[in-house]
């Protein structure tokens, strides 16, 4: 096995890990997954679910690419719900509560049926870099692996160190062992390290639960699901969270640990995840809430296992079951296991290249929490670029870089590479100003061609993507092309307190006004008999509903991303000396020639970074 060189070695195989090794061997680079345990391939380390704000379109993002995240996450999945459908087609969401041990076993499957995919389990506890180029890992026992090229994706387990309470010990997981040396190496080559941490909470026993007393939170009566592909189906039953939520005596008993908690101590410095506070952190920080909302969650079909969301703590095992006991349905609550904070080691984001691989060593790429990332599925996404750019780096062909306005892929790594992180960063639909066209009901239209190009996308998934596309083109094209009359239109127009018409209009017109519903719509003769003649899903009929309803808002969006994108045609050389531009501030000279970006759009979007600078620095290159 160790005599021939990889193409690709990753190691890690959480979700960062698992996408980069699927990526790399698919596209048919002689790949090998390195991780200190087979047992817990794409382990759900923290909640028992994927998806959700922005998340959920990262999923859908990187199944039109031909990753695996929303295959697994649509065959393990126990409930399913699309979040924010009150509000505009650009902000929902989907999400599905997973069975944890089946979602685990499911990857593990899927990736021992992918060709050109060895396994191997072991700590690499160092790697082999000559002359600025990686080498291959060098193991625990002493075992030396060669390789093209090398993905690391090694989650919360460089040098990890758990804290509950006044209690510490090295771990990169809960009853799993921390990774050491690969820090120690990429120092001496020339990296930055930092520490960052996240929080997990306590585990208890559903079978103590009174739910009786908490809200029922049902799954969508119609659920949709992740995979463009049809290879996965919707969700016939499904399983119900619950909520509940803490109490001011909830509060008062967690503050009795707050001077054995680590994070007020002083004994955890590293900064946590800013939108996933521990409960100590919320009410300290929002002391003038009453109450927090708990989600109960199962983590499984079969298992009677709960996961408390909303309660990551790091508080001393006893205060955690005392406050825990004071909250309604908990009265008699068995703990499985307590919550507990966990400390790594991270690499500044701003010393990778924006195909994720380092810019010190060649063929050297991270992906995911090593990143500085927080979250399954921004790793997931990482590791599936960052195992494509490997694969076709070792291949020679040009690489795969997604742009800010194509994916919130791009727009996450983008962010990472230009302006760094000193927390843990989420992503979130704010953060993304084309929001409107990186919707999560186009993500096949925005990737599946881009991911077919290289060699990752199938055939049949570009073939269901265009047929997708062309149907729903045909239908907003009906809509343009066919009339209604005074008499059919303005009853339908009444009931919803629209201005009736004075004339026949196109449908296309009508359909754009903000009250008016497809359901208003179906009330038209003609729309019924187009989807049944035609025999059209609900895929495409909501593409074209989305199409007509807000093709200003999309077509204005569109405009102004491309006028943004001439500036990523104005290439930045790779030598290019910022100290010899006298009329530019100090900190830009310094924050460029740092980061190096590769265009005048990337140089742009770097904090410390002007519009004069970027003004003087378009002049200086005779723009």
């Amino acid at each position: 096995m160790f005599l021939e060189e990889y193409d690709v070695i990753v190691v890690g195989a959480g979700h960062a890990g698992s996408e980069a090794a699927a990526a790399a061997a698919n596209l048919g680079s002689k790949t090998l997954l390195v991780t200190m345990s087979l047992q817990n391939i794409a382990q759900m380390s923290c909640n028992p679910a994927m998806g959700g704000i922005a998340k959920g379109q990262i999923v859908r993002e990187i199944d039109a690419l031909g990753g695996y995240s929303g295959i697994v996450s649509d065959r393990t999945a126990i409930q399913f719900k699309m979040l924010n459908k009150s509000k505009g087609p650009a902000m929902w969401s989907p999400r599905v509560q997973s069975d944890r041990m089946r979602f685990a076993e499911e990857w593990r499957m899927m990736l021992e049926a992918t060709p050109n995919l060895d396994f191997y389990q072991e700590m690499v506890k160092g790697l082999i870099i000559e002359d600025g180029k990686i080498k291959g890992i060098r193991t625990s026992l002493g075992v030396e692996i060669k390789a093209k090229s090398v993905v690391l994706t090694n989650g919360t387990f460089l040098n990890g160190l758990i804290h509950i309470g006044e209690k510490q010990f090295g771990g990169g997981r809960a009853g799993e062992s921390a990774a050491t040396g690969i820090t120690e190496d990429l120092i001496k080559a020339g990296f930055e390290a930092g520490r960052m941490k996240t929080g997990t909470p306590p585990r208890v026993d559903g079978r103590s639960l009174d739910y009786s007393k908490m809200n029922e939170e049902k799954g969508d009566a119609k659920p949709a699901k992740f995979s463009y592909s049809d290879v996965t189906s919707p969700l016939m039953h499904q399983r119900s969270c619950y909520m509940t939520y803490t109490s001011l005596n909830v509060h008062d008993i967690l503050r009795e640990g707050f001077d054995r908690s680590p994070m007020f101590n002083g004994r955890i410095k590293s900064l946590g995840p800013r939108y996933c506070p521990s409960i100590e952190d919320k009410i300290n920080r929002f002391a003038d809430k009453e109450r927090h909302q708990l989600f109960v969650e199962p983590e499984g079909w079969n298992t009677c296992e709960v996961y408390v969301n909303g309660f990551s703590t790091s508080l001393p095992e006893d205060i955690q079951f005392k406050a825990l006991r004071s909250v309604a349905g908990f009265e008699n609550v068995k703990f499985f296991r307590p919550g507990y904070a966990i400390e790594y080691d991270f690499f500044p984001p701003t010393q990778l290249k924006h195909t994720l691989e380092t810019k010190l060593v060649e063929g050297l790429y991270f992906a995911g929490q090593i990143n500085g990332t927080t979250g399954y599925e921004e790793a997931a996404s990482q590791g599936l670029i960052a195992g494509i750019n490997a694969h076709l780096k070792v291949h020679e062909k040009d690489p795969l870089i997604l742009k800010r306005d194509e994916a919130y892929i791009g727009v996450l790594i983008d962010d990472l590479i230009t302006k760094g992180t000193e927390e843990p960063y989420r992503m979130f639909t704010s953060r993304a100003e084309y929001r409107t066209l990186l919707r999560q009901d186009n993500a096949d239209f925005r990737l599946t061609p881009m991911s077919y190009e290289i060699g990752l996308a199938s055939e049949d998934r570009l073939r269901r993507m265009e047929k997708k596309l062309n149907e729903s083109e045909k239908m907003v094209q009906f809509f343009k092309e066919t009339s209604v009359s005074v008499a059919e239109t303005n009853p339908i127009l009444e009931a919803k307190e629209s201005a009736p018409i004075s004339q026949g209009d196109k449908m296309f017109k009508i359909f754009s006004r903000p009250q008016i519903e497809l359901e208003d719509m179906l009330k038209f003769e003609k729309v019924e008999k187009y989807i049944e003649e035609n025999d059209l899903d609900e895929e495409i009929v909501e593409q074209a509903v989305i199409q007509v309803k807000y093709s200003g808002y999309i077509e204005k969006e569109r405009n102004n991303a491309d006028k943004l994108n001439r500036l990523e045609e104005v290439k930045i050389p790779d030598n290019f000396d910022y100290n010899k531009i006298k009329s530019m501030s100090i900190e830009a000279k310094q924050k460029l020639s740092k980061i190096r970006p590769v265009t005048i759009s990337q140089a742009s979007r770097i904090s410390g970074v002007s519009p004069s600078d970027i003004s003087v620095l378009l002049i200086y290159m005779g723009r």
